[in-house]
């Protein structure tokens, strides 16, 4: 036989075998996929949200960044990076098992120190270090929304250590209490589908703890102009996306109801939008794009706490609703209050989230919850709920955030000085000119 014989003897065999090779493995593969259960869309759809929830803390950057004077543009970069690395190790360490560890009233355990004994695999749906990956962007874009008020004035290393406690003793603590299982759970009907509570209304009057205690900047920061208006529309862009899977994903799972989260969500920034344009321009007689993207992140956030328990007519009230008190919120603080909420945080997030939650007991669908109803369809349980739960974290929040901040200015110097500040935090501090 010749070699060429022997040549394509062995082709032959080989292809044989792999033949026999790729069955075997086929039927095992089938095996497994039996056997296995996970819902891939759902998984997919969780990782893509938590993508775009990240997306949210740069596009923070970009919004408070571009608001702010062009000396302070780096600066409030370096603030969001380092609440990504603070909030990012925090959560993974000690966080999610505080907020999610247990079944305490108050707080949850130390049992997943470190995500100890959390798993990647599930048997249906997603996992629960997925679910620990999803809840760690709210972190990170809860501690970055902070940021915006005390802009200007608070040392870099001030918000190092501030945020490092702050994530344990006060973010922690909210996360339990609404989604995992404390007191609010067990003693109050409280609903929060994406975090009114949690993120927007404690974000917000932290913001409005540190701008009390740090005090005014100089009236010449506090009057300059927004020194980059394209910067803040790209911001406003990214956390309008990020929203979506905000929102999207808080249902956790890829389904009709993610669906109808998106569009809630897309009608009352909409809302909101034009509501605030409305308003601007029947008391000031214009409309700026500043207050244009102030509207829809006002709509945003109100809708945030009943985005998957109402449908598309109460999300456009609630969107319109929270543009309009969030511009007479800003207009108040700007003129009325005596603290310096350098880029109106409490008067969006915080306001917003305020209405956000009461509207939430006002008009959430049986249909859409199970079983709870809001005032609207006859029950007061909720609504009752939902002022509660609004009353406690305001207190909470505030009076933990000022006692944090208190307790660091006894350590170390928290707040820049009035040169400081007029120079700039970008050369000062980083020294790092943002624009050449």
């Amino acid at each position: 036989m010749g070699t060429k014989n022997y040549i394509c003897l062995a082709i032959m065999a080989a292809i044989v075998l792999a033949a026999v090779t790729l069955t075997f493995c086929s039927q095992s593969l089938s095996a497994e996929t039996v056997e296995t259960t996970e819902d891939t869309g759902s998984i997919s759809w969780i990782l893509v949200s938590s993508i775009l929830v990240f997306t949210m803390v740069p596009g923070i950057a970009f919004f408070y960044g571009g608001m702010l004077r062009k000396q302070s543009m780096s600066s409030m970069i370096t603030q969001c990076l380092i609440a990504m690395g603070v909030m990012t190790i925090s959560w993974i360490a000690v966080g999610y098992s505080l907020a999610f560890g247990g079944d305490g009233a108050i707080v949850g355990s130390l049992d997943y120190l470190f995500m100890t004994g959390v798993t990647e695999n599930a048997a249906s749906g997603i996992s629960d270090m997925e679910f620990a990956l999803f809840q760690m962007m709210f972190a990170m874009i809860s501690a970055a929304i902070v940021l915006g008020a005390c802009a200007e004035r608070i040392r870099y290393t001030a918000v190092v250590w501030f945020l490092a406690i702050w994530s344990v003793v006060v973010y922690a603590p909210m996360a339990h209490w609404v989604w995992g299982g404390g007191w609010f759970d067990q003693y109050l009907v409280v609903l929060d589908f994406a975090g009114g509570t949690v993120v927007h209304i404690c974000a917000g009057i932290t913001g409005i703890a540190l701008a009390l205690f740090l005090g005014k900047r100089s009236e010449r920061v506090r009057n300059s102009r927004a020194h980059n208006i394209p910067l803040a529309f790209l911001g406003c862009a990214l956390l309008w996306i990020g929203w979506l899977g905000f929102n999207g994903g808080s249902g956790l799972a890829a389904d009709g109801l993610a669906v109808r989260s998106i569009v809630v969500s897309m009608m009352a920034a909409a809302c909101g939008m034009m509501a605030w344009a409305v308003v601007q321009y029947m008391v000031v007689g214009r409309v700026g794009v500043l207050g244009m993207i102030a509207g829809s992140i006002a709509g945003l956030v109100g809708i945030t706490p009943a985005a998957g328990y109402v449908g598309i007519p109460e999300s456009m009230v609630i969107g319109a609703v929270a543009g309009v008190l969030c511009f007479y919120a800003v207009r108040m603080t700007k003129s009325r209050m005596r603290f310096d909420d350098a880029l109106d945080v409490f008067a969006v997030h915080g306001v917003g989230g305020i209405w956000g939650a009461i509207a939430t007991g006002i008009f959430a669908a049986p249909e859409y919850t199970g079983e709870v109803a809001g005032l609207i369809y006859g029950s007061t349980d909720l609504f009752i709920g939902q002022i509660i739960a609004v009353i406690v974290t305001l207190i909470y929040c505030f009076s933990v955030s000022y006692a944090i901040i208190w307790v660091l200015s006894k350590l170390m110097r928290v707040c820049v000085t009035p040169e400081e500040e007029l120079v700039g935090q970008d050369l000062i501090e980083h020294g790092e000119h943002a624009y050449m």
